[in-house]
């Protein structure tokens, strides 16, 4: 599966309490977790980005609180995908349980620009851009974690091994 869309670039050490203000704890509704996102960090950006975009970010993506609460809020707010350098480590496992496709690629994140509209090979982890004509190689997901987001997350997953 190939995921397309439009770049948002972000920079270094983006905290859970930028994607999501902890005001905003108050509902597990993804989507109104989604009206919030990025706000403090970048007002308006909810209202700027369309569905099916892709944030683009530097290291450490999703540092901070260990909350799952980030990947929900990313996943509802319409974001496809996220391409970091690197991840925080609570973040990388939350965002896979949530159903967030999550890729790194030092590369990408550095070469991308913001407006770029970029695609991204779910299977191989290879991202275009088709702006600029250039690919760069994400980390590969392992086999696992890539049923998890088909899933919807491992709730999802693991309710419908059940069934």
């Amino acid at each position: 599966m190939k995921l397309r869309g439009t770049v948002w670039k972000f920079g270094d050490d983006v905290n859970t309490d930028e994607i999501l203000a902890a005001r905003y704890l108050v509902t597990t509704d993804p989507v109104e977790m989604g009206v919030n996102l990025m706000e403090d960090i970048r007002p308006g950006f909810i209202d700027e980005m369309n569905p099916g975009d892709i944030i683009v970010a530097g290291e450490n993506f999703g540092c901070g609180s260990s909350r799952e609460h980030a990947p929900l809020a990313i996943k509802g707010g319409g974001i496809a995908a996220v391409v970091a350098k690197s991840y925080a480590r609570i973040f990388y496992r939350n965002a896979f349980n949530m159903g967030l496709p999550i890729f790194e690629s030092e590369e990408g994140a550095r070469a991308i620009n913001e407006g770029d509209e970029i695609e991204i090979d779910e299977d191989t982890g290879l991202i275009t851009n088709l702006t600029t004509g250039e690919n760069y190689q994400a980390q590969p997901v392992p086999p696992f974690m890539q049923e998890l987001i088909r899933a919807g997350g491992l709730i999802n997953y693991l309710t419908a091994s059940k069934s």
